[in-house]
């Protein structure tokens, strides 16, 4: 898998994460799939950074984001 790839899905997958672990909360319930699916995000941003060759900075995530849908698109 792409580094690149990879990344953008860990920060998409996390960013859909927060708000089933706070729905769950506020109804009471154990956010069991939402805990599962931030580790799956965090395994992923990890497996990025740690394999990118000089990691990435804050300033290069829309760069890459676009950059990984840009490729989709064509």
């Amino acid at each position: 898998m792409d580094t690149d790839l990879a990344l953008i899905l860990g920060l998409v997958i996390s960013g859909f994460s927060i708000p089933s672990i706070i729905s769950a909360m506020s109804d009471g319930r154990s956010p069991r799939v939402s805990m599962i699916t931030i580790l799956l995000a965090g395994g992923l941003i990890l497996y990025a950074l740690m394999t990118h060759p000089g990691g990435y900075s804050i300033n290069q995530i829309p760069d890459v984001f676009f950059g990984v849908i840009g490729r989709f698109l064509n």
